[in-house]
């Protein structure tokens, strides 16, 4: 049980890196894909980073938590990322979260809900059965990026 001092200080932390992935989502969007960032961390530190790159690549899996994914198990060397926390700014499709799942990442802290395409709402049981989902970290302003991007696609056609 964590007390109220502990409780805080993860807050500040996945804030913190939630920042970062904002970060990843807004490169995203200076590229014209879908801003969602992703940020693997191990231990305390970053170990991988991505956004969205399905329009670049052509790959309609190069999703940001996909690449960052990718990225950490070659890493850490080994396919599980078991001591790992996975930050995206939106909800994982349940592609991405099946890949957790297999990843067995325990800790998948995400900003924006997508209750259009989100994993809880077409795939509720597809992480690792001892994996954690926090929802909402810094959600308005992962949620606000969203909007303004798809609003900037819709005045563009």
């Amino acid at each position: 049980m964590q007390t109220s001092m502990e409780k805080k200080q993860q807050q500040e932390s996945d804030e913190r890196f939630m920042r970062r992935a904002l970060d990843e989502a807004k490169m995203a969007a200076d590229e014209g894909e879908i801003p969602i960032g992703a940020i693997i961390v191990c231990r305390g530190r970053i170990i991988a980073r991505a956004h969205n790159q399905t329009e670049v690549l052509h790959d309609v899996t190069a999703h940001a938590e996909m690449l960052a994914i990718t990225a950490a198990a070659n890493k850490l060397g080994g396919k599980y990322l078991t001591d790992c926390t996975l930050y995206v700014t939106v909800e994982p499709c349940p592609m991405c979260a099946g890949a957790i799942g297999w990843a067995q990442i325990p800790r998948i802290v995400y900003g924006a809900s997508d209750e259009k395409r989100g994993f809880r709402t077409y795939a509720p049981n597809v992480l690792h059965p001892k994996a954690e989902a926090i929802g909402g970290v810094l959600e308005e302003e992962c949620r606000t990026l969203m909007q303004e991007a798809f609003k900037g696609k819709r005045v563009k056609k």
